[in-house]
């Protein structure tokens, strides 16, 4: 009889399964990172808007001592 090499087959140990990512899964993600855009938008704006009006009162004190300026009073309602 012909003597055969042995076949070596060396086994490697399989990644974990990833688990299913379900629609609800998808759709709190895509919820949580809307939630942090509209929260930096909302922070951006409060910031921006209290320095416009903080500017603006600053600028009114400024303009009072101005002779020349006239300031009209008047309502928007």
């Amino acid at each position: 009889m012909l003597q055969q090499n042995p076949i070596v087959v060396e086994v490697v140990k399989q990644p974990p399964v990833t688990p299913e990512i379900s629609y609800g899964g998808i759709l709190a993600s895509a919820l949580g990172l809307v939630g942090i855009v509209l929260l930096a938008a909302l922070l951006v704006g409060v910031l921006v808007g209290g320095g416009v009006i903080w500017f603006k009162k600053r600028h009114a004190k400024t303009e009072a001592s101005d002779p020349t300026h006239v300031r009209l009073r008047i309502d928007a309602s």
